[in-house]
């Protein structure tokens, strides 16, 4: 892997070219808009010293990317490629197509889609079994998570090798077990954000109130410990079976207008099952320690950014 394409340069499009170019690939980057060098460029330079902070890879460089002025010069000698367009159903059908087209025949194709399926873009391929879904979260450069999907004409071979090459690239990656509207992530993070409207419309709580209800409570957790692991914790050494039996009928209580799905014996046995798998045999008390561990270091590294910022508005006389 030396090469990789990226057709969009929006931005999540460049967001995807500053990560590969910090992880020290080539990148050929191809944008129909006039202005499209210019923005691109302009954001990778807006995200290198952030990234430099990060870590740069061996050979990563800001002059290893390059601008085509065609699609198919873009990726006619990619061993990846990333395509970022508008999310548009008929625009990404014929994209697709054409970089289809145009790519080597062995080159896997993935989509930075947030709403459609593969199953729906990959109509018009000739070749629609090396075309997946690789889902980001904004900033793709910073935001290390990727979910990766395939549709129903994919060949599992290209879901795994773009899977691995994502997690070569430094990227944590989600290889989905079948397509799903709005993948992992935006479904967890869009209930709680239709539940912050409901808030907001009944006049139950402010903007600020739910904010700072999310960064200074649940949010700090979330940041090592996702919602499954933390209500395992909440059954003390139970874990979650103890968490399901005792507070289980609080499912039915009017804390969300997200209806609960029927606390069946499946249900609760598959949740017991799949979180002692994320437990791995650590025990209540070694969780403990690491998420305390883990805990205090986020809020001493947001303390930090919190201080520095300070100094910097009193510089600026804000």
């Amino acid at each position: 892997m030396r090469t990789v394409a990226c057709v969009g340069a929006g931005v999540i499009g460049g967001g995807w070219v500053a990560h590969f170019l910090a992880r020290g690939y080539r990148v050929v980057a191809w944008d129909p808009a006039e202005d499209a060098e210019e923005r691109l460029r302009g954001l990778v330079e807006a995200a290198w010293p952030a990234l430099t902070r990060l870590g740069l890879a061996e050979g990563a460089s800001p002059e290893r990317l390059s601008v085509a002025a065609t699609l198919g010069e873009a990726v006619s000698g990619a061993d990846f490629v990333q395509e970022s367009a508008p999310e548009r159903l008929d625009l990404k059908i014929g994209l697709l197509a054409e970089i289809d087209a145009a790519a080597p025949e062995h080159v896997v194709v993935a989509s930075s889609t947030s709403g459609y399926s593969m199953s729906e873009m990959q109509v018009k391929a000739d070749r629609p079994e090396r075309l997946v879904v690789g889902h980001p979260f904004n900033p793709p450069y910073l935001v290390p998570l990727v979910e990766v999907v395939g549709g129903e004409a994919t060949a599992p071979w290209a879901v795994e090798w773009a899977s691995e090459f994502y997690r070569a690239a430094g990227k944590s990656v989600i290889t989905m077990d079948q397509e799903l509207p709005g993948f992992i992530g935006n479904r967890i993070q869009e209930a709680a954000w239709r539940e912050a409207l409901h808030m907001v419309d009944k006049g139950e709580a402010t903007a600020e109130q739910i904010d700072l209800a999310m960064t200074a409570g649940p949010g700090l957790r979330w940041a090592f410990f996702g919602p499954c692991l933390t209500f395992h914790m909440a059954g003390g050494e139970g874990g979650m079976a103890h968490m399901l039996d005792h507070f289980g009928p609080s499912l039915k209580s009017p804390w969300t207008r997200l209806e609960s799905p029927e606390l069946t014996a499946d249900l609760r046995d598959a949740m017991v099952r799949e979180t002692d798998e994320v437990v791995s045999g650590r025990s209540t008390a070694e969780l403990i320690a690491q998420r305390d561990r883990r805990l205090i270091a986020v809020m001493h590294a947001l303390a930090e950014v919190d201080a520095a910022e300070e100094r910097e508005a009193a510089q600026a006389g804000r």
